[in-house]
């Protein structure tokens, strides 16, 4: 909290990391750690209630227990929804057993997180290709931004936004690769509707704006980008808190790209600094406590010198 303030942060998101999310351990043991991760992170939000808002963890290998797991976490802990990964490795550990998110078996998920109106958060782990880039943080710098846009393609192509047109999900890193990629995917659907539209019967790009994305970009431009194709009320502040590519000090604060940029009017900034993260979690913000006032004062006046620096 600490930090928080420092930040002028006034209310932080937690989840578990995704390395924990272990979706290769047997169902059981999977249902058995997120139970305890999600306990205790219930805990962590209870003792700080006005500045801490909290996302489970779900056993995905076994879609089931996932179902249970999600609903215990937003009716009994007070959850407001959980964070699962790009895709799932099923139980064993083999790279070659990995199921994307358009997997028929993982769709209950996806109706009950619909049903409870809860919030998804995508986030990518175990990168594809990654022993191919073993070198230069490559799976971190290339790899995730793909995750991402597997993730929301596959969700796309195998038809899970029209089955469940009211699910609450977002995706990390400002969608990752799909921001740049959108055209080609477009193109390919119209070119080859015998490949990419036998369970995506409508444009790709119809389906932008149906989800959230953060705005973990590093750069106005490229969140011009993501709020030229999402809208600007779909993009959420992320901070990627407390990683080094992350909005973190001592290179950057939490906000920077939404307040060094100058595509973007007042009022957008402003849904995308907290109007959207209340709508997406069904929150209000009249329930939180704010950050001293001179930390948020301090942080756009960094901010703005910063952007003037450069």
């Amino acid at each position: 909290i600490k930090e928080m303030d420092a930040s002028g942060v006034d209310v932080q998101v937690l989840s578990t990391v995704p390395i924990m999310f272990s979706y290769w351990a047997k169902p059981e043991h999977g249902l058995d750690l997120s139970r305890y991760l999600n306990n205790n992170l219930s805990q962590t939000v209870a003792e700080n209630a006005r500045r801490f808002v909290g996302l489970g963890t779900l056993p995905m290998q076994a879609p089931d227990y996932a179902v249970k797991e999600l609903r215990r976490c937003v009716q009994d802990l007070g959850l407001k929804g959980a964070m699962i990964g790009s895709h799932v490795d099923l139980p064993g550990g083999d790279d070659d057993n990995v199921v994307n998110l358009s997997d028929a078996s993982l769709l209950p998920v996806f109706e009950e997180a619909e049903r409870l109106g809860c919030a998804l958060f995508v986030h990518p782990w175990h990168m594809m290709g990654k022993k191919r880039m073993a070198k230069y943080w490559l799976p971190w710098l290339v790899g995730m931004p793909a995750e991402s846009s597997l993730a929301i393609s596959s969700l796309i192509f195998g038809g899970v936004f029209d089955r469940v047109p009211r699910l609450k999900v977002a995706f990390a890193h400002g969608g990752g690769a799909f921001p740049g990629t959108i055209a080609r995917i477009e193109h390919g659907w119209a070119c080859r509707p015998d490949l990419c539209a036998i369970d995506c019967k409508k444009n790709p790009r119809a389906y932008c704006g149906q989800f959230y994305v953060d705005s973990l970009v590093h750069d106005t431009t490229q969140l011009k980008l993501v709020t030229d194709l999402f809208g600007a009320d779909k993009v959420i502040l992320g901070t990627d808190y407390p990683f080094p590519l992350g909005e973190v000090p001592p290179l950057k604060q939490p906000g920077d790209v939404i307040y060094e940029s100058e595509h973007h009017s007042d009022a957008e900034k402003a849904l995308m600094l907290g109007g959207n993260a209340c709508t997406f979690l069904n929150l209000s913000a009249d329930d939180f406590e704010r950050a001293p006032p001179q930390s948020a004062a301090r942080v756009a006046e960094a901010a703005r010198a910063r952007t003037a620096a450069a």
